[in-house]
């Protein structure tokens, strides 16, 4: 049964879609123009000036019962009820004889702890997106189905900000007194699932589950890893091994029973994409109902993945079925390893690093990684250093601390090894250096994975204080120590020290939040 609110939309609509399969879904897209089939069926659409999230466009209303468990901020931007209320009249109006299509999905493989969503949209790709991206019901489930929030998605509704108190046209507006998330003003599908995704971060820790922006796989002895990371470190990447079966590539849970997918697909990073490098995720951008972000199509219907002139985030969404070595289950075991990644365009970071579980702490709470020209609008020949604090903020709305504190917690618990992953530059900054190759970093993991540097032998790392293998088999030691990749060793303690500096100014933030111990394991001003 409808709730009053969903109904106002139903009745304005001139078509109602409920539930329609993929393969509808995708004949509709083409039928509707939104899109064009590549040479192999892929379904290559345009998001048109937005390529990406809208992380100034977010915004929370404050109420009564969650209001103080908001940690609002800079990422988390309070609206009022009064402009949210103007927001909701005019998707309304906007819903007027229009064609929606709605979705009865869910956030979350595992049913004791998922979220039933109700994903409303007026575009038939965008409902593609959504039943790839989240975990679809079965048909008995959808007969007793009772949505607990929803999403309504009017990409070519278009904000005033003089009316609606937004900074733009767009707007990603959070009510979770109404249950209720609207985003207008974009085309970027991910939006969508990232919504999905706020609700879990800030619902699941009052059940002592961890929500985690990570990816994850298991090995065929039921070892499982969690790989952190931001967009462009490695995660749908590293996690997509043929030897380890894949659970998911972006969202999960950490329960009291182990590891859960909070998605029922994938979103892959596909600028540059390799099928000798990333043969399974290759094979999607030749499948037929894979959705297509922002991609080049070439005059022969071929996809043109290392052309950037678009975005440089391309992406390609699919069902976990399209990849061929998945846990279809979306559960797994308590993990056996942690690795979190950062890709250090400023050639200081080890490939591999070992962390005690307060150095963990320290390096979830501070979410390093770097950012590199071209990348985004705006960022000049220089790398710059991001700090997403547990690698993904925009997604958080309660304090990190609650966060990190509950990371930590389960690390104890169930006796983690935890590793920092760097997929960055070697031998110089961006520009001089090179990218650390996939085939070392896979090299590095599986040694970590499989054990292999449990009793390896390690030195102590100068400027971060964690630990680093001085060998690892069929890996050139000489990039275990980065500053002897270096031509000039003086030039490497120069970007160190200017690293070093940018971990301690961020960390300033978290001081009178965490135990000494924590405060201790970041690096050390030299």
């Amino acid at each position: 049964m409808e709730n009053s609110l969903n109904s106002a939309f139903i009745n304005n609509a001139s078509e109602i879609h409920r539930n329609l399969t993929s393969e509808k879904l995708y004949d509709l897209a083409i039928e509707n123009s939104e899109g064009k089939l590549s040479k192999h069926g892929a379904l290559v659409v345009k998001t048109g000036k937005k390529t990406g999230r809208s992380a100034n466009d977010k915004f929370f209303v404050r109420d009564k019962v969650h209001g103080a468990n908001i940690h609002f901020g800079k990422t988390n931007v309070e609206i009022s009820n009064e402009n949210f209320d103007k927001i909701l009249d005019s998707f309304i109006e906007y819903s007027k004889n229009k064609k929606i299509y709605i979705h009865d999905l869910f956030g979350g493989a595992d049913r004791k702890n998922s979220l039933p969503v109700t994903i409303m949209t007026e575009f038939a790709w965008h409902g593609l997106f959504a039943r790839h991206l989240l975990v679809r019901p079965t048909e008995s489930e959808l007969q007793n189905y009772k949505s607990e929030f929803t999403i309504i998605n009017f990409p070519h509704l278009k904000m005033d900000p003089k009316i609606h108190g937004t900074n733009s046209e767009t707007a990603i507006v959070v009510n979770l007194d109404k249950k209720l998330i609207l985003i207008c003003g974009t085309e970027y599908a991910g939006e969508t699932k990232k919504s999905v995704f706020t609700l879990l971060n800030f619902f699941l820790p009052e059940k002592n589950i961890m929500p985690m922006h990570c990816s994850v796989n298991t090995g065929p002895d039921g070892d499982s890893s969690i790989f952190f990371g931001l967009s462009g470190t490695g995660k749908t990447t590293l996690s997509a091994d043929p030897n380890r079966s894949l659970l998911g590539d972006d969202e999960h849970g950490w329960s009291d029973d182990g590891l859960f997918n909070f998605e029922g697909g994938c979103y892959a990073k596909l600028i540059r994409l390799s099928e000798e490098a990333e043969p399974e995720i290759y094979a999607t951008t030749q499948m037929k109902q894979t959705v297509i972000e922002n991609a080049i199509l070439k005059s022969d219907g071929t996809l043109d993945l290392d052309d950037n002139s678009i975005t440089e985030n391309t992406r390609g969404a699919y069902p976990l079925e399209f990849i061929p070595n998945v846990t279809l289950s979306g559960k797994t075991n308590h993990p056996t390893n942690i690795i979190m990644l950062t890709a250090d365009a400023f050639g200081v970071l080890p490939p591999i690093s070992k962390l005690s579980p307060s150095q963990a702490m320290y390096h979830f709470l501070s979410g390093y990684t770097a950012k590199v020209a071209g990348t985004e609008m705006g960022l000049g020949n220089e790398p710059q250093a991001t700090f997403s604090t547990c690698f993904g903020s925009p997604f958080m709305p309660r304090n990190p601390i609650e966060y990190g504190d509950l990371l930590k917690n389960k690390i104890s618990e169930h006796n983690v090894n935890c590793w920092l992953v760097n997929t960055g530059w070697i031998g110089g900054v961006y520009g001089v250096g090179k990218r650390i190759s996939i085939k070392d970093t896979r090299t590095l993991l599986n040694a970590a994975l499989s054990g292999e540097l449990a009793d390896a032998e390690m030195r102590k790392d100068d400027n971060f204080g964690f630990l680093v293998p001085l060998n690892v088999n069929n890996v050139d030691s000489k990039i275990l120590d980065p500053k002897n990749s270096w031509e000039d060793p003086s030039a490497y303690d120069t970007q160190a020290k200017k690293l070093v500096s940018m971990f301690i100014d961020n960390f300033t933030q978290f001081e009178n939040d965490v135990d000494e111990n924590v405060k201790s394991s970041g690096p050390v001003s030299i």
